[in-house]
């Protein structure tokens, strides 16, 4: 059972220390947003939704001069494209933000960031329950990033159970990450 939950207190522990405030996070390179999925329609989901409209605020008041965008892209699926638009309809202008279409994972949207972006501070948006594993997982990638929690509410209370218990498998893969990649 150790085993199991030691990469778990350490990457609560790692992310929780550079959890900020919305109203007090520092001056960044970029304003960070994982995906979180798409609707059938290929809108952003409400957990996505809610990431793009903190991150559209954040750019607002000059948090960071860009907006980087990642998540997954195929065919007719392009989660970077709906963010783009999204955050379009919300006053951020398009060169303002940088699409990562190849985010396919937490690891690989932070890594991502630093090495094909040139990013070097971020502040990541996404749910809280989420955000100490996506702060980990950034700062082993080489970014000084701090992070804003946003609402983890859903409309089915099912899923937001198992999103936050599969994040006791995932925080293993995150360091498994750090150490393999």
């Amino acid at each position: 059972m150790v085993l199991v939950l030691a990469p778990f207190v350490v990457v609560q522990a790692v992310g929780r220390a550079h959890v900020a405030h919305a109203a007090h996070v520092p001056e960044s390179d970029a304003i960070v947003v994982p995906g979180a999925g798409l609707r059938p329609d290929g809108t952003p989901s409400t957990y996505l939704r809610r990431r793009l409209d903190a991150a559209a605020e954040l750019y607002g008041r000059g948090v960071a001069p860009v907006v980087l965008v990642s998540g997954d892209a195929h065919d007719d699926y392009d989660e970077p494209g709906s963010m783009r638009a999204w955050l379009l309809s919300r006053g951020v202008p398009d060169d303002a933000i940088l699409l990562d279409r190849e985010g396919f994972d937490t690891h690989a949207t932070c890594t991502r960031a630093a090495s094909e972006f040139g990013v070097g501070t971020a502040v990541v948006v996404t749910q809280g329950y989420h955000l100490p594993r996506t702060l980990f997982s950034c700062r082993v990638a080489g970014l000084d990033a701090v992070g804003v929690g946003v609402s983890a509410t859903s409309v089915e209370p099912w899923k937001a159970v198992l999103y936050r218990a599969r994040e006791v498998p995932a925080a293993t893969k995150a360091v498994l990450d750090a150490v393999l990649r």
